[in-house]
């Protein structure tokens, strides 16, 4: 599995040239949540409110498993899944695109719409300042309290920090380790303080 995973840098926006007169804006935005992503998308919306159609995507995630395609009116698969098709193709998760259309009088068919609205998401991305970011798991540490310098020095050495700690004889917590490290940081655990601290995953 990949150790990273690219994602928008920050919101970008591009325009194509018109087809047959019809207008089309791409507007794109780092998202980590479905509300964070149709709150972008509500945002385009008022910004342009006399515009024809909002049609959108997102995908979402470190893997990219939640995604999300509206076509806005415009006949069912012609704008939200090509603009998906778009974000899936460029390897990017982790964002939302809006194509914003205003009619230009001329019916541009399915196969014209799909074209042109997974065109506009694709020459955005094409353009769009993009990032690898590493790909991170969350781990459950648990330690005596009497190891915590040493569990201190194994979180600092690997840039880590201790979330959601819990302090008491015993100290639980909770790391986000990037995946290339984990098994490193799981070692260093069990070696610096002799077995007595455990590290485990919570899951990604």
């Amino acid at each position: 599995m990949p150790d990273v995973y690219v994602t928008l840098a920050s919101t970008f926006r591009f325009e194509p040239e018109r087809v047959k007169g019809s207008r089309f804006l791409a507007d794109l935005s780092p998202a980590e949540t479905p509300d964070q992503a149709a709150g972008f998308v509500e945002r385009i919306r008022a910004e342009f409110p006399d515009a024809t159609h909002h049609c959108y995507a997102w995908r979402l995630g470190m893997d990219g498993m939640q995604t999300r395609a509206n076509d806005d009116g415009e006949p069912g698969g012609s704008a939200g899944r090509p603009i998906l098709a778009q974000i899936e193709g460029h390897g990017v998760t982790g964002v939302v695109a809006v194509v914003t259309r205003y009619f230009g009088g001329t019916k541009l068919g399915v196969g014209g719409l799909m074209r042109a609205y997974g065109g506009a998401a694709g020459q955005a991305l094409d353009r769009a300042p993009l990032e690898e970011r590493a790909i991170t798991e969350r781990w459950e540490v648990r330690f005596p309290y009497a190891c915590s310098g040493a569990v201190e020095g194994v979180l600092h050495g690997l840039g880590l920090q201790l979330e959601r700690g819990q302090y008491g004889s015993q100290v639980q917590g909770e790391v986000s380790v990037a995946r290339s490290q984990a098994a490193e940081f799981a070692r260093q655990i069990a070696d610096r303080t002799a077995g007595k601290g455990i590290a485990r995953p919570l899951g990604i």
